[in-house]
């Protein structure tokens, strides 16, 4: 479909009506932190043994870890789909390449869930579900950047983050919702047969919830402002070629973001194996996950607190603020991961807290960091570059970090520094919330 197309298709069409665009923008963010979650569980929990038995038996910690590797596939795949996506939601226009995005992502994870594992099927199990984890990723990179402009691209002048946080909130849902089924079933069918099969029907669930997202998304029409562009000839040919001008952008906003991602797979990935596996005496997964649960309430709400002050009072001082923040806690928090409910509570809820700040204005400060005709590629290409820097190897390198020093107090040095690596970053990013968005 070309954007010619697009714009003689969208002149005439209706706006969405804010309902709409809620669940537009929503509900495949909720799929992808559904499916990302589902993998770091069954990754922290069970892929050790399935996949990587060898290793597992002769040193637990070893087998988390090449679990945690096949995670961060996923993140180095994601640069890729994030320029594929980028360069057609630039160039035939927002929806179409929603619907494509939540499709490859869908159907990836729904094959992760019918793989065979290493005994039934070698070192061949390992390589297919690096490559479903492969592509997982490259619909994940054109997920959100696309879910961002549907919500900012509809939003008034005044409201671009409160509209950005939309797709934003599709996290604590996924979250929830991923935890929620894993919790019911470990309650319902206890280790073992999650162990033995268990383990696969939330990545199987996806596919239902795929089909809702796909009946939402083609309902919508594409976005007043880049049917604007289309109309005004401002759809370039080539928006890769057209986004290097901005490599300063791209670069900026992939180190400001680069925490919220460290921070929200130490508290979700790393936390829940260190709490079940290292921690002595150990929670139980169920324990564990129930305590997530509760905290991701922290979560949501503070998405919507740093969004409402982003439109007041700017982007920059509310991300700043919380960086900041998010250094002291790093610096401090990880005392109090012990066998002990309230502390681990405290964490866990003062974390999601500052996740929430951390990841609510990136709905409109990075898209704002970029022009209407590679806004797409832009805003794709840092978000997932941050993914990478900041998450890939995160549960990883905290995992490693725990196994070498003996102490949790190096995973919070750890975060510390890409704190700091988001401060200066955030120093010299201008601030947009006045910006002309339709340039």
């Amino acid at each position: 479909m070309s954007a010619t197309a697009v714009a003689t298709s969208g002149a005439s069409a209706k706006k969405d009506s804010v309902p709409e665009i809620i669940a537009a923008s929503m509900v495949g963010t909720a799929i992808e932190f559904y499916d990302n979650y589902c993998y770091s569980i069954a990754s922290a929990s069970y892929f050790g043994a399935i996949f990587f038995p060898a290793a597992t038996k002769a040193n637990p910690a070893i087998g988390t870890m090449l679990a945690f590797l096949t995670f961060a596939v996923s993140f180095l795949a994601r640069p890729f789909g994030s320029m594929l996506f980028g360069h057609f939601g630039d160039k035939i226009g927002r929806k179409t390449t929603l619907v494509v995005a939540l499709m490859t992502m869908g159907i990836s994870t729904f094959l992760v869930g019918c793989l065979p594992g290493y005994d039934q099927f070698g070192m061949a199990a390992i390589i297919i579900l690096c490559i479903c984890r492969a592509c997982q990723g490259v619909g994940l990179a054109g997920e959100w950047s696309g879910a961002a402009l549907v919500a900012t691209e509809n939003a008034p002048a005044h409201k671009r983050a409160l509209y950005g946080s939309f797709p934003n909130l599709g996290a604590p849902i996924g979250f929830f919702c991923a935890y929620g089924l894993n919790l019911l079933l470990d309650s319902t069918l206890g280790p073992d047969k999650m162990q033995a099969w268990g383990w696969r029907i939330p990545f199987l669930c996806s596919a239902v919830l795929v089909a809702i997202g796909l009946y939402v998304r083609l309902r919508m029409t594409e976005t007043p402002i880049f049917r604007k562009a289309v109309a005004n000839d401002r759809v370039v040919k080539h928006p890769l070629r057209s986004l290097v001008p901005y490599w300063k952008e791209v670069l900026l906003g992939t180190f400001a973001m680069g925490i919220t991602y460290t921070l929200f797979y130490v508290l979700g990935t790393w936390s829940l194996s260190y709490g079940v596996k290292v921690m002595n005496p150990p929670f139980s997964q169920n324990e564990y996950l129930a305590m997530q649960m509760t905290s991701v309430v922290f979560f949501a709400i503070f998405i919507l607190i740093s969004c409402i002050y982003s439109d007041r009072i700017g982007r920059k001082k509310v991300l700043i603020t919380t960086t900041a923040l998010t250094l002291v806690f790093s610096l401090f928090a990880m005392h109090l991961l012990q066998h002990n409910v309230l502390t681990v509570m405290v964490f866990l809820c003062v974390g999601f807290a500052l996740m929430g700040c951390l990841f609510g204005p990136c709905g409109a400060y990075l898209p704002e960091l970029f022009p209407t005709n590679v806004r797409y590629s832009g805003a794709g290409l840092s978000y997932n570059l941050a993914a990478i820097l900041g998450g890939a190897f995160a549960p990883t390198i905290a995992t490693a970090l725990v196994q070498k020093t003996g102490s949790v107090v190096s995973v919070g040095w750890y975060m510390a520094i890409m704190a700091a690596l988001a401060l200066i970053a955030l120093f010299l990013i201008k601030e947009s919330k006045d910006k002309d968005y339709e340039a």
